[in-house]
C-alpha cells in the first residue's frame, strides 16, 4: 500500500486503527518527494527536522490511548504566501527570499493545534500574480499530468503536490480563481470559502479585498475536513465576519433532489474549449438524472469582470506591495548613491515583471484624474456584479460553470500575452469580486489527457451546500481517483 496516495481519511483511519504511525506517512511522503519533484518543482521549501518532530508527537499521543481529530499526523504543505514562524516565507519573490516570518498565520494555528504534520512551503506565481506558476522568482511548477503544460495559478506549486501525491493536502490562496484555476488544472479538489469565513491574518496581502485562503484537496470529504479546521471567526482579521461555523462533514451527503442548479448563459463563451464544454454538459445532465432542477440563468455584468478585476487588484496591489522599500526588511540592491535609488534599484531588481506591471498599472488607476474614470468606476459595477448573484440565488441553490474555458495550455504559451493569460481567469473572477464561496472538481479529461474542471458558486456561507452537491457527483463519477503516470 502507498501511503503517499491515500487520502486524508484513509489515513486516519489507518492511524487510529494502529496500522501506520504518523512518522511512516511522512517518510513515505518525503520518499516521494525525492523521487519525483524534480520533475514537478512543486516545493520551494522543505522542512524535514520539524515535520518528523510533529508525527512523533502524535504517534506519542495514540500510544498513550489518547483520541486524535481528523487531521492529526497528517502531512499537509502550504503555499509559500502564508507566513510561520521561524520558517522561511518569500511569496516566490526575490525581494523576500531571506524573510523569515516571527508569527505564525491564523491558519497555520489552528493547523498545528490540529496536529497536522507540514513538510514544507510550496511554489506560486510571485505575491500570488499570475495563472500559470511561471510568473515565479525561483522556478516553473509543471503539471504532473503533462510536464510540458502550466500546473494553473497562483497556486499552481500546491495543486501539484496534491496531484503528484507529494502531500495528502495543500492550503492555497485565491484572489481571482487561484485555487480553483490550477486545481482544474491538475485534476484535484480546490474551494475559495466566502470572503471572512477563513482568516487572513498571516496572509502575505496581494489584493486585501478579494484574497481568502483555502483547501486543495483529493477529494471532496477531505476538503470538508480542511474547512472544519480553518474556518471560523478571528478578531486579528478585521474582515473576519463572526458566524457559527458548520460541521462540513455532515454535508456529505449524496442527495440532491429539489436541489436548483443556475447554469449562467454568460459563462459558454465564444473561445471555449470544445472538450470542456463537452464535459460540462455531461455534468450537467449527470445532475439532473441525479434529480437536481436545472435553470437557465444570466449574470449581465459578467462581460465587465475581467476588467473590473483587474483595477481593483492592481490597485490594491500597488498599495500592498509599496512597503517593499528595502528599508524594513526584505532585499534591498547594494548599488545606489542616495535614498531615493536605493528605492528604486530594490524594486526594480527585486520584482519580477508581472509584478511590476500590475504596481504600474494599480498606482495609475489610482493617481490624480483617474481614480474616478478606473477604481471608482470598477468599484460601482462590482457592486452590480454582486447583486447579479444575489438575484440569482433567488432563483437557484448553486450556480454550475467550467473552472477554466480550457485545459492546462503548454508552458509559455501565454507568458508575451498578458491579456490571454489574464482570460484564463475569466470564470472564476466573478466569485471574488462577489464574495461568494466557490469549489472547483474534476469533471473530466481532453483528449490529451489532461484535467478538465466543474465550478461550482453558492451563496455567501452557504459552502455546506456545495460540499454537498460537489460530493454527489464525484460519489457518481471517477475522475478524482484516477492519477497522473509519474514513473
Amino acid at each position: 500500500m502507498d501511503l503517499s496516495k491515500l487520502t486524508i481519511h484513509d489515513l486516519h483511519e489507518l492511524l487510529i486503527k494502529k496500522e501506520v504511525t504518523s512518522r511512516e506517512i511522512t517518510e513515505t511522503l518525503f520518499q516521494r518527494i525525492k523521487e519525483v519533484d524534480r520533475k514537478i518543482q512543486a516545493y520551494l521549501l522543505l522542512t524535514e527536522e520539524e515535520a518528523f518532530r510533529q508525527a512523533e508527537r502524535i504517534d506519542h499521543k495514540i500510544r498513550q490511548g489518547e483520541r486524535i481529530g481528523d487531521l492529526a499526523g497528517i502531512p499537509i504543505a502550504l503555499k509559500d504566501i502564508l507566513c510561520t514562524k521561524g520558517i522561511r516565507t518569500t511569496c516566490a519573490s526575490k525581494i523576500l527570499a531571506n524573510y523569515i516570518p516571527f508569527y505564525d498565520a491564523t491558519v497555520i494555528q489552528k493547523l498545528k493545534r490540529e496536529g497536522v504534520v507540514f513538510l514544507g512551503k510550496l511554489n506560486m506565481d510571485e505575491f500570488a500574480m499570475g495563472s500559470s506558476t511561471e510568473n515565479s522568482g525561483f522556478q516553473i511548477t509543471r503539471n504532473p499530468w503533462n510536464l510540458e503544460r502550466i500546473p494553473g495559478g497562483s497556486s499552481g506549486g500546491s495543486a501539484a503536490a496534491v496531484a503528484s501525491d507529494e502531500c495528502i493536502a495543500a492550503l492555497g490562496t485565491d484572489t481571482g480563481g487561484s485555487i480553483r484555476q490550477p486545481a482544474s488544472c491538475c485534476g484535484v479538489v480546490g474551494m475559495k470559502p466566502t470572503y471572512g469565513r477563513v482568516s487572513r491574518y498571516g496572509l502575505v496581502a496581494f489584493a486585501s479585498s478579494l484574497d481568502q485562503i483555502g483547501p486543495i484537496t483529493k477529494d471532496v470529504t477531505d476538503c470538508a475536513i480542511m474547512m472544519n479546521a480553518i474556518s471560523g471567526y478571528d478578531p486579528l482579521d478585521s474582515t473576519s465576519v463572526p458566524r457559527e461555523v458548520p460541521d462540513y462533514k455532515q454535508f456529505l451527503i449524496q442527495e440532491i433532489k429539489g436541489i436548483r442548479i443556475g447554469i449562467p448563459k454568460e459563462y459558454f463563451i465564444e473561445g471555449m474549449d470544445p472538450e470542456v464544454e463537452k464535459s460540462i454538459w455531461e455534468a450537467i445532465e449527470l445532475y439532473r438524472s441525479l434529480g437536481a432542477e436545472i435553470e437557465n440563468i444570466s449574470l449581465p455584468h459578467t462581460e465587465y469582470a475581467v476588467a473590473v478585476y483587474y483595477i481593483i487588484c492592481t490597485a490594491e496591489a500597488s498599495s500592498n506591495l509599496a512597503r517593499y522599500d528595502g528599508v524594513k526588511y526584505g532585499f534591498r540592491s547594494a548599488e545606489y548613491e542616495d535614498l531615493l535609488e536605493m528605492y528604486m534599484q530594490t524594486r526594480a531588481k527585486g520584482f519580477g515583471q508581472e509584478v511590476k506591471r500590475r504596481i504600474i498599472l494599480g498606482t495609475y488607476v489610482l493617481s490624480a484624474g483617474y481614480y474616478e474614470a478606473y477604481y471608482r468606476k470598477a468599484s460601482q459595477v462590482r457592486t452590480l456584479m454582486r447583486s447579479d448573484f444575489e438575484e440569482a440565488f433567488r432563483k437557484v441553490d448553486v450556480i454550475l460553470s467550467p473552472t477554466a474555458p480550457t485545459p492546462a495550455f503548454r508552458i509559455g504559451e501565454k507568458v508575451d500575452d498578458p491579456l490571454q493569460m489574464y482570460l484564463s481567469d475569466i470564470h472564476t473572477i466573478p466569485v471574488n469580486l462577489a464574495g461568494i464561496p466557490a469549489i472547483s472538481i474534476p469533471c473530466g479529461f481532453s483528449k490529451d489527457g489532461l484535467p478538465i474542471g466543474l465550478q461550482l458558486m453558492g451563496r455567501h456561507f452557504d459552502e455546506g451546500t456545495l460540499l454537498r452537491v460537489a460530493y454527489t457527483f464525484e460519489q457518481n463519477t471517477d475522475f478524482h481517483l484516477k492519477k497522473p503516470n509519474l514513473s
